[in-house]
């Protein structure tokens, strides 16, 4: 397997295990679109909905500890965390991937799957 090849199928799993996590914390909709063709900052956008700011702190703290703790996760800590204190709209960047938690209203009015329509959107489970 090429670096190249061995390097998107870590980012598609990270996205995936994120993806996961989330679910884990019964976030909706969960999303996993797959950038690679679309933009050069990063391979995939996971995007989930919880249904309060609490719940969306909920699966940013759940993401941060499995990714941090985990053999699968390698010790991963997000380059950026963006929007914590108010958990509207939480952005974590792992380079390969970065997530979106959102409330339903900052989803709603964002609707970054519109804004990003042409990237194949990807299985969660």
């Amino acid at each position: 397997m090429s670096a190249e090849a061995k390097t998107a199928s870590s980012s598609e799993a990270l996205a995936r295990r994120i993806a996961s996590v989330a679910l884990d914390k019964k976030a909706r909709d969960v999303v996993v679109l797959d950038m690679r063709d679309v933009v050069s900052y990063t391979d995939f956008l996971v995007i989930a909905t919880g249904n309060t700011e609490r719940q969306t702190h909920a699966i940013e703290d759940a993401v941060y500890q499995d990714l941090k703790h985990s053999d699968e996760g390698e010790g991963r800590i997000p380059q950026r965390v963006e929007g914590r204190s108010e958990g509207r709209w939480i952005l974590m960047d792992y380079l390969d991937a970065v997530v979106h938690i959102f409330t339903p209203d900052a989803r709603a009015y964002y609707r970054l799957e519109q804004l990003w329509g042409e990237a194949p959107a990807r299985s969660v489970v």
